[in-house]
């Protein structure tokens, strides 16, 4: 509808209202020359221009003119006074409530400013429109004092009575939320309530019918109703009571009806409408004021359910809804999983806490979009979730947890010119609702994500709720006993896998890594070292691999030295407890002062978050191996922060770029922006790069494109034993 006809029915649609209110009013006027006791209208006026602005105040003139000219006769020289009150009275009122804006949710201070403002109104109305009536002989100058006070008050019980209503209204609060929340009262309560009502008007009735002159002091009793409703209901309920209660008393009073008696003398006007103004005040003030605490409990609920850095509900929030649906019998299986982000402490130390929110508030916006509906969501405080996973059997369960861990593991966060990444752990008990209370299942999932964490991390450990179901905390003490036995029995084995540079000329003596395995003779396998390394490092057991491995590596290459001689660089990993262990050190010293192959041709390679974590401790340890002769990699670059700003302050030679991103080469413009950068800043400080996990020619051509320097990964070679790998690649390599 165009704006002008739609302001043209809103103007006549207040129009007819106020010319329906000034003929109710006009009941009440017996005599030529009186005030009438009750004026609705201005309550009506008021709350019109309060809610859309003063320019609407002049539907209040043109609606009165009618009437006047209508069925409210008066003297036309009175007209103009009639007018002219009723109109600035209204403005004055309107302008003093609106000098501050209208809260969306009417409360009390609105209330009280309402109020002031309804003083102000009835006080110009009241002072003009009786100075007009002195002035056009309608009065005498004896009659001034009361004429005042019986306009002021009728305006004022018009205006209290009916613009609260009105204004609730017209704003539509919101309640629904807050009946379901805190407690407003059930719908057969308010049926209650309704009867309730209507049998006090009747009450009230039927003692003014008695002709007891203290009938009007059963008014009491739909106070009484009114002041329940202010106690349990919305205030919107309490407003109509109010409105329909002062009608219906000011009208059985006025004209006397049902035994009432109308006021005669204007002390009886006084006193009967200030009572009635505060029959109306009173409810209102007492239903806003509750309506104002549930609002605050409401808040103070929320903030006590609900984490502030993710949005999320908070563990006691989770626990209560979880309770809920075990209490249902008839709900599917489902799945509690509790998910721990790995090594988290490390973004924290390096790239602040503030980035480390960031990263929390994010990981909490890639599992939350994952979740299909139903599902909840928890934040259980620093880098711990909680999920419920609804309508799942255990199969589906794990399935649902590993695409989380996936969500997790290529998610990638900037901050302040750095990328922010991490891996989680997630534990997993598949229940029903009769097999287990909360606490037991927080308590198997928990468990469940410590073995995840210990098995290394990045992975989804399930558990049961029955005794002998969990993979239990143990797990990583067994292997720390395997580990031993396979230290002191040298079990451990060498394995070769070749790093092939992608440039012409870059040499031809052989560049590989040793990677370790570890021999289980019980079974006759050969165990990856994702399967034991977490244990070890957990157990502290990671020096004295490394020990094995540095020691295992220098006697074989002394023990064929025609093989040696084909070695250009043997890179060898060590764990983050070597930077730390002096006695590592002094170790490598030794071994290499006595070995017959040069330090130069060793590379050691140390991961980036472990130099990361202590960068004067790293600095130390690349100087002392360096003192010795030997080079270094920074192996999983880019895994961290991809932060350059500490590079110059390690002394190394290769960044070994983390195979994530070259695994994703080709379908990420992101990985490709990634690995063009690490490239370009480890080429302007005179390094070398080595793309990890390069598992096909595609990836292959992608990466001499960027100009990476070194490839590795099962696309150009499988590790395979140190010795058939000097036996079947040919001594001299083609050069490319």
């Amino acid at each position: 509808m165009p704006a002008f006809p739609r302001l043209s029915l809103h103007f006549a649609v207040l129009v007819a209202l106020y010319l329906a209110a000034t003929a109710f009013a006009d009941q009440f006027i017996t005599t030529r020359g009186t005030v009438t006791l009750f004026w609705p209208a201005a309550g009506l006026a008021l709350a019109a221009v309060v809610r859309y602005g003063l320019r609407w105040v002049w539907f209040v003139p043109v609606a009165l003119l009618i009437a006047h000219l209508s069925f409210s006769p008066a003297p036309a020289s009175f007209i103009p006074f009639s007018l002219l009150s009723n109109l600035a009275g209204t403005f004055a009122g309107a302008w003093l409530i609106l000098r501050t804006p209208v809260p969306e949710q009417l409360d009390t201070r609105f209330a009280f400013r309402s109020l002031r403002g309804a003083l102000l109104m009835a006080a110009v109305t009241a002072v003009i429109g009786v100075f007009g009536m002195v002035s056009t002989g309608m009065i005498v100058q004896a009659s001034v004092l009361d004429a005042l006070i019986k306009w002021f008050m009728g305006d004022l019980l018009g205006i209290v009575s009916v613009m609260p209503a009105l204004l609730m209204l017209s704003y539509r609060q919101p309640s629904k939320g807050l009946q379901e929340t805190h407690g407003y009262g059930s719908e057969p309560e308010k049926l209650a309530w309704n009867i309730v009502l209507v049998f006090s008007y009747l009450l009230m009735a039927w003692g003014g019918a008695q002709s007891s002159p203290y009938a009007l002091g059963l008014s009491s009793l739909p106070l009484a109703v009114m002041v329940w409703s202010a106690l349990r209901f919305e205030p919107i309920r309490t407003a109509l009571a109010v409105l329909l209660t002062e009608l219906l008393i000011g009208t059985l009073a006025g004209l006397g009806l049902a035994g009432f008696q109308p006021p005669t003398q204007p002390l009886d006007s006084a006193i009967l409408l200030s009572y009635l103004c505060l029959h109306a005040i009173l409810p209102i003030i007492l239903a806003l004021t509750v309506h104002e605490r549930r609002i605050a409990t409401r808040t103070l609920l929320r903030q006590a359910r609900t984490d502030l850095l993710t949005g999320l509900p908070n563990r006691s929030a989770f626990e209560a809804a979880v309770r809920r649906i075990l209490e249902d019998p008839g709900e599917p299986p489902m799945a509690l999983a509790y998910l721990d982000l790995d090594n988290f402490a490390l973004v924290n130390d390096t790239a602040s806490h503030v980035a480390g929110d960031a990263l929390i508030n994010s990981i909490a916006g890639v599992l939350g979009s994952g979740l299909p509906k139903g599902d909840l969501l928890a934040h259980l405080g620093a880098d711990e979730f909680a999920l419920l996973l609804r309508n799942c059997t255990p199969t589906m369960a794990r399935e649902r947890a590993q695409t989380l861990v996936r969500a997790v593991e290529t998610f990638r966060c900037g901050w302040n010119g750095q990328v922010l990444t991490t891996t989680a752990s997630i534990g997993v008990v598949p229940f029903r609702t009769n097999d287990a209370d909360f606490p037991e299942l927080l308590s198997q999932a928990d468990a469940a994500c410590f073995t995840a964490k210990e098995l290394g991390g990045n992975r989804v450990c399930m558990a049961g709720v029955l005794a002998g179901d969990v993979l239990d905390r143990t797990t990583a003490m067994r292997w720390a006993v395997r580990i031993r036995e396979a230290l002191e029995q040298h079990h451990f084995e060498l394995y070769a896998q070749t790093i092939d540079p992608l440039r012409k000329g870059a040499g031809q003596q052989r560049h590989f890594e040793l990677l370790l395995r570890m021999r289980d003779e019980r079974h006759g396998e050969v165990l990856q070292p994702d399967q034991f390394m977490p244990a070890a490092e957990r157990f502290r057991l990671g020096v004295k691999i490394d020990r094995e491995v540095f020691g295992m590596a220098l006697s074989w290459l002394e023990a064929h030295p025609q093989s040696a001689e084909e070695v250009a660089t043997c890179s060898i990993n060590l764990s983050a407890e070597a930077l730390a262990d002096e006695d590592f050190i002094r170790f490598v010293a030794e071994r290499l002062r006595s070995s017959s192959f040069p330090a130069s041709r060793l590379c050691l390679e140390i991961t980036e978050t472990s130099a990361v974590r202590d960068l004067a401790r790293a600095q130390r340890f690349i100087g002392d191996m360096r003192a010795l002769g030997c080079r270094f990699a920074l192996d999983d670059f880019g895994t961290g922060f991809c932060s350059f700003n500490y590079l110059r302050a390690l002394d190394v030679d290769y960044f070994k770029i983390d195979g994530s991103f070259v695994r994703d080469l080709e379908s990420s413009p992101l990985s490709m922006a990634v690995i063009r950068s690490i490239t370009d800043i480890a080429h302007v400080l005179d390094k070398q790069t080595i793309a990890e996990h390069t598992e096909n020619e595609a990836i292959l051509a992608s990466l001499r494109e960027l100009g990476v320097d070194f490839a590795q990964g099962y696309g150009i070679h499988r590790p395979e034993p140190i010795e058939q790998y000097f036996a079947r690649i040919p001594a001299a390599l083609v050069t490319r």
